[in-house]
């Protein structure tokens, strides 16, 4: 097919480089102008990404990543550890509480290349203008969609692109235009039925401090620590940089204090399992980033695609809190996924209809699992500020015992490993704990929550006043 890939991000990127690899001809359009860099080092310097508004957030490769760029586009991958990439994994912090430390012989799964977004981004665009089969034009603004004159029935047969430069035809246009993606407004001026969109704020402001040494930081506690009514997180990055980052909710005024750079050092160092992440040469000021939404689209409405000649992949289909971190992993499963459809699918309706199918039964629990688990972890926060009990109660859509399971992780090897694997997006929660004998080892094993060290609220108070 001749393909149109809207958006020039990692995940339109690595789209548009495995359908190549499939026989495609891909066009991509990316509307930010800004050249790319002679190297990932020039990227962090200098690279100006506006239309990324995370690019200097910490990111995660998580180990599905991996998995499918090794399996799909392993030069890029090589290209992540030639740029500075490090290799991590979830079982270099294991709880201490653990006392059953034997390896298994799939605890590879686990490792992973993490590093900074301009450098990730970096190696992804660099591969895609030098990839066969790949026509990556930059600065280049998509205004709309081209739609066939004898589109019948009242949906939309989408047949290339308007940009700012002329008409290009294609089989199939690919929305990867991420969080801001407009494509539901040119859907409809295009005679189609709006999607069917579900949004709202993700509730949480970020603040991120970036650093560099020349030894990274031990991960003692966990890489995200939950600190009562704030959260903690360390993440390495790449060419011996590492960030720290505070989290908590938009609503608590007194914690929009984190974005002071001495009030933020200051609870960090009141923190005793990361405190030392602070042991090395500050290389940004506190980045705050806020008013993110969780947005969940649909393009199938009762039963009949909104478009034909269309699909939407990554952000620009559902986006969740990015704390997470696994949007760029569930992005680069939806791309895959994108390319093994169009391997089967013939006929436009019934592409559009496998897509959804494919996207709401094996993507879409990722987003719903996620967006119940912040819920659930808002009114936690927001219950110990206000002094009461939190009334939200375990995420219904999860298993029920994976509440359990989170307390029974620091304790039992096996469930640490099954966690991390729902972390990690190897498996859905709902498929972990469905297994043989791993309910009973949750329930076996579950306890008392731990409380980390860390400032209480009425010390955090003082640290910020």
């Amino acid at each position: 097919m001749d393909v149109v890939v809207c958006g020039g991000g990692v995940i339109g990127m690595a789209a548009a480089m495995m359908l190549a690899r499939d026989g495609h001809e891909v066009t991509l359009f990316e509307r930010d102008g800004a050249p790319l860099p002679e190297s990932a080092l020039d990227a962090w310097e200098s690279w100006n990404r506006v239309g990324v508004p995370q690019f200097r957030q910490p990111h995660n490769l998580f180990p599905r990543f991996r998995q499918i760029l090794e399996s799909e586009l392993p030069e890029v991958f090589q290209g992540l550890l030639d740029s500075g990439g490090t290799w991590t994994g979830f079982l270099e912090s294991m709880p201490p509480f653990i006392t059953d430390r034997e390896p298994r012989p799939d605890d590879d799964k686990f490792r992973f290349v993490t590093g900074r977004r301009p450098m990730v981004e970096y190696v992804h665009a660099r591969a895609a203008e030098n990839e066969p089969g790949v026509t990556v034009h930059r600065g280049a603004k998509v205004e709309g969609f081209t739609v066939a004159s004898d589109s019948g029935g009242g949906i939309p047969h989408i047949t290339g692109v308007r940009t700012d430069s002329g008409v290009v035809r294609a089989d199939i246009v690919v929305d990867a235009m991420g969080r801001r993606s407009p494509a539901a407004e040119w859907i409809e001026a295009a005679g189609g039925r709006p999607p069917t969109v579900t949004s709202q704020d993700c509730g949480f402001t970020y603040y991120t401090r970036y650093f560099t040494g020349p030894e990274r930081p031990a991960q003692i506690g966990g890489a995200v620590t939950m600190l009562g009514t704030f959260l903690l997180l360390t993440l390495p990055g790449d060419n011996d940089t590492w960030s720290v980052t505070l989290w908590a909710q938009s609503n608590d005024r007194p914690l929009k204090e984190f974005r002071n750079v001495d009030k933020f050092t200051k609870v960090v160092q009141a923190c005793p399992l990361q405190a030392h992440w602070l042991a090395g040469e500050p290389i940004t000021d506190v980045l705050p980033m806020g008013g993110i939404l969780d947005r969940h689209r649909r393009f199938v409405v009762e039963g009949r695609p909104v478009a034909t000649g269309f699909a939407a992949v990554g952000d620009a289909w559902a986006c969740t809190n990015p704390s997470a971190g696994r949007g760029l992993s569930v992005g680069l499963v939806h791309a895959q996924r994108l390319r093994d459809t169009l391997r089967s699918a013939d006929e436009p309706g019934d592409l559009a209809l496998e897509w959804d199918r494919v996207t709401e039964t094996e993507l879409a629990p990722f987003y719903w699992n996620q967006l119940a688990a912040d819920r659930a972890r808002l009114d936690d926060m927001a219950a110990l500020r206000e002094g009461r009990t939190s009334d939200v109660g375990p995420p219904a859509i999860l298993p029920p015992q994976y509440s359990d399971a989170v307390r029974a992780m620091l304790y039992d090897a096996d469930v640490y490993r099954a966690v991390l694997e729902t972390l990690g997006c190897l498996a859905l929660p709902q498929e972990v704990f469905a297994r043989p004998g791993m309910w009973e080892k949750v329930q076996a094993t579950a306890g008392e929550p731990v409380r980390f060290p860390g400032p209480n609220r009425e010390e955090l108070l003082a640290l910020l006043a």
